[in-house]
């Protein structure tokens, strides 16, 4: 009997999850896998570009958890360099192209994967292909921003928007010394935070030496005599630049799956059952950055693009083709990140989320410090609590903070997937001692607070 064929499209870390889970259940003779990535590396740490860039992480081979050669030791056949260009659904199979040569062929499928990740936002402005603009989104990527910087003599870093890639690449270019704004269309910088959070990020970041320049629109890239950037223009202001980076956010790469007539959600992203199957299609499954996800608080479906999901995604896939039988539930859109020495955090819904789903709500804010107020080195911190205003229902958190601030979030992670109340959350049973907190943790004097708010709307 001849063995199934499970093919996978894109080597990163869904993709190759799922190719290794499925490996690790049905062997060679019962499951052939064949996997395409179009680039140069599988199975890395994107998350982790910004380190690289900025020196923390000393070389690009610390990011790769799992080289081509490694994956084909597990009787995997990946191919380098070769991107998938047509899914023919009713033929089951798919057309490739080696960039290298420009070969194309089909491969004929039982169970494919659809792992094509996410692609950085690149505005159709005039400029935005100039030497010296850069996307970050890969290895490659990162290696292309780290040749720009070594040949470019002069030090100023334009960095367009201010979300998570946005704050962690002006904190790398301002670690190579370079001087960095941050130019972003928000009102303030990390617009997953609501404004009044994203307030303290940006009197943070100005404190750092990084001038950032809110509810700025970016109209063009200005290029000098050579062709390279030398400016990057927003409103009447020109802001100069010998090198930019894109930090505007990403998008589903769904183009593919698109043209293959395969369902795709109102952000771009791929739609699938709890299974990770794309729906309607028995033997078609997708995960990672390609895919909508569904927001367990909100009800609704929502596109993140987190390696820490992808993984997920890749081990469910793989479990399922494997015979098994797993569901990936949803998330809650837990999210940590930091510039310098400002840690920033959030999970479950902004207050505009909670507009956007039609959950009333109120809000409790509070400051505290990460251990004792009276330990030494103390660091203060902001936490901010959402809840729904008929129920309790926790709907989310956000903190901001020094150091011990970002992970206290997983505290509010497991309240908001439990379907936990501020009330019942304030008599959590956390860990104390003056080094790592006060009497009472931060989150949960919030949780206090937030339980005065309810009842006071209630009344």
């Amino acid at each position: 009997m001849a063995a199934e064929r499970m093919v996978v499209i894109g080597g990163d870390a869904a993709g190759m999850s799922a190719a290794s889970q499925a490996r690790r259940l049905r062997g060679p003779k019962e499951l052939e896998i064949v996997a395409f990535e179009r680039g140069h590396f599988t199975s890395y740490s994107a998350c982790g570009i910004p380190y690289w860039v900025g020196g923390d992480v000393p070389e690009r081979d610390a990011l790769i958890a799992r080289t081509p050669a490694e994956h084909r030791e597990r009787a995997i056949d990946l191919r380098m360099r070769t991107e998938v260009t047509e899914i023919d659904v009713a033929r089951g199979r798919v057309r490739s192209r080696a960039l290298d040569d420009g070969t194309e062929s089909w491969t004929g499928y039982d169970e494919l994967v659809v792992a094509t990740g996410a692609r950085p936002v690149r505005p159709a402005l005039p400029g935005i292909d100039a030497p010296g603009v850069h996307g970050v989104q890969t290895l490659d990527d990162g290696q292309a921003l780290l040749d720009t910087l070594a040949a470019t003599e002069g030090r100023r870093a334009v960095v367009v928007g201010a979300g998570y890639i946005g704050v962690e690449m002006a904190e790398a270019l301002l670690r190579r010394g370079y001087e960095v704004t941050v130019v972003h269309r928000g009102e303030q910088p990390m617009a997953t935070l609501d404004p009044d959070m994203g307030r303290l990020v940006r009197a943070a970041m100005d404190g750092m030496g990084i001038t950032t320049v809110g509810s700025a629109e970016v109209t063009a890239v200005r290029t000098g005599p050579d062709g390279r950037v030398r400016a990057v223009v927003a409103g009447d202001t020109e802001y100069p630049a010998d090198v930019v980076v894109l930090g505007i956010g990403v998008e589903p790469r769904t183009a593919l799956a698109r043209a293959a007539g395969l369902p795709l959600g109102e952000h771009g992203g791929l739609l699938t059952d709890r299974a990770m199957r794309v729906r309607g299609h028995g033997n078609i499954w997708a995960g990672g950055d390609c895919v909508e996800v569904l927001d367990l608080v909100s009800g609704l479906t929502r596109h993140i693009a987190l390696g820490t999901h992808a993984n997920k995604h890749g081990q469910i896939i793989g479990a399922n083709v494997g015979g098994g039988s797993a569901i990936f539930p949803g998330v809650v859109g837990t999210a940590v990140s930091k510039v310098c020495d400002l840690e920033i955090a959030r999970t479950g819904l902004r207050e505009k989320d909670a507009r956007r789903a039609g959950l009333p709500y109120v809000t409790a804010t509070i400051e505290s410090t990460h251990s004792a107020g009276y330990y030494p080195g103390a660091a203060r911190m902001t936490v901010k609590m959402l809840a729904e205003r008929r129920t309790g229902r926790l709907l989310g958190v956000q903190i901001v903070g020094r150091a011990g601030a970002a992970k206290r979030v997983d505290i509010a992670a497991v309240a908001l997937t439990a379907g936990m109340t501020v009330e019942r959350m304030v008599t959590l049973d956390l860990g104390y001692a003056p080094p790592f907190s006060p009497v009472w943790d931060p989150v949960l004097v919030a949780a206090r607070r937030a339980t005065a708010a309810v009842r006071a709307a209630g009344a």
